[in-house]
């Protein structure tokens, strides 16, 4: 009887240090939203200090996501062969020298090589979050526990809006870039005090691109990519950088209303992910919710898209209602895990998340390149005015990716929520 509880007891600090190591992640992922959002709050600045318009202002944003998702693939097969303690507190470090390059930047290049290099260590946030999920816990337990750090990553999408935005006018954006490269700081520290590896990949670089190859030849890795595409467009493009200027045209309200009212994309996200990834688990299957929450960002980024003379509480509720249906990405996640080898999870892991974040890359840019193309010439305080309309064709496209993103989950697989490869 002893000897049967022993065991089990010396296993309960055991799984509380795996849980405290799993915080440390989703921290991690919340601190990487922070500063993925944040230009969304300093674009006027941003315009105004480097005399550039929005087509710019997209591809500086947008060198986040070019680092992001770039690192993704390698930082999936780097966790699978090294484990995430080292890396989780050296990706924070560098994120903490990314910002510290952004606040002292004395040119837009400079501005853009320290987003880059904030989105090439930010990469190793969930991820390294989902492998300590993966080590340490069970299957069943992974989908929830991944919801729930998408949850963290959500809440700070919403810190790095109106609060934020707070900080940028008490002092300037170079101030408060300057304070948020402290925290990169701290979550070194934490890593290092709470991640452990579990486990690692055996074998050398020949084993571990072998894996890589086998997820990239499964057709199921790139239907549930793409879907996950079409959910983080309204994320990324939308909430992340061109909700704020349009609402202040649309709506008539201040800049920090505005990314209040934007922020309830980055909330509806954070109730969904763990409510999402509960019923998923709870049910057995993984395509029903992810469906019906990729209809949900479809009909209601349609609202946001084209409708602009909605009264505010209308978009507000738009706004939680897209980020509610899009947090059904999570179960991207759990499928891609169980439709390829257990020894391969990061390496299906990076190129889906890889994918996701690269809507970043994608829409933003390609966002600002349409206001450009609709662009009359119009400025305020040296800033470039765009028309609702303008934004309502621009904002389509994001749309177009929900509903390309349905058709992808129909063809996936069902997984029952067991490890089928």
């Amino acid at each position: 009887m002893n000897a049967e509880r022993e065991p089990r007891a010396a296993a309960h600090p055991i799984l509380r240090l795996a849980l405290y190591g799993w915080a440390t992640g989703a921290l991690f992922f919340f601190y990487a939203w922070i500063l993925r959002v944040a230009p969304s709050v300093m674009i006027d600045e941003l315009m105004r200090d480097f005399a550039v318009g929005a087509a710019a202002v997209g591809n500086l944003s947008a060198f986040y996501f070019y680092g992001y998702a770039g690192m993704q693939i390698p930082v999936g097969l780097l966790m699978d062969r090294f484990g995430p303690r080292r890396l989780m507190t050296v990706a924070a470090l560098g994120c903490a020298a990314g910002c510290l390059l952004f606040a002292l930047a004395p040119t837009l290049w400079v501005l853009s090589l320290g987003r880059f290099l904030i989105g090439a260590t930010a990469a190793f946030s969930l991820v390294g979050a989902m492998t300590v999920a993966g080590q340490w816990f069970s299957p069943a337990r992974f989908a929830l526990l991944s919801g729930l750090a998408m949850m963290l990553g959500m809440a700070g999408g919403v810190f790095g809006q109106a609060p934020l935005r707070l900080l940028v006018d008490g002092l300037d954006w170079r101030q408060a870039s300057l304070a948020l490269a402290g925290g990169g700081v701290l979550l070194a520290l934490a890593a290092v005090a709470t991640v452990r590896d579990k486990s690692r990949t055996l074998g050398g670089l020949r084993q571990v691109m072998a894996g890589l190859a086998q997820v990239g030849r499964n057709r199921q890795t790139w239907l549930i990519a793409i879907a996950g595409l079409g959910t983080t467009g309204p994320l990324l493009g939308f909430a992340g950088l061109w909700g704020v200027p349009y609402l202040v045209l649309t709506q008539g309200v201040d800049r920090t209303t505005a990314a209040g009212v934007t922020s309830m994309v980055f909330i509806g996200w954070g109730v969904g992910a763990p409510v999402i990834g509960w019923l998923s688990d709870r049910i057995g299957r993984r395509k029903p919710p992810f469906v019906l929450g990729l209809m949900l960002t479809a009909i209601a980024m349609a609202g946001l898209a084209w409708a602009p003379g909605l009264p505010l509480w209308a978009v507000s509720a738009l706004c939680f209602l897209c980020g509610f249906g899009g947090s059904g990405q999570i179960l991207g996640f759990a499928a891609v895990r169980e439709l390829n080898p257990p020894a391969a999870a990061g390496a299906a892991l990076g190129i889906v998340n890889g994918v996701v974040t690269g809507a970043g890359a994608l829409y933003q840019p390609l966002l600002g390149w349409l206001l450009d193309l609709a662009w009359t010439g119009e400025l305020a305080d040296g800033a470039r005015v765009y028309a609702p309309a303008a934004y309502s064709t621009a904002f389509s496209v994001l749309v177009a990716g929900a509903v390309v993103g349905i058709a992808c989950i129909l063809l996936m697989r069902e997984t029952r929520c067991r490890q089928s490869a």
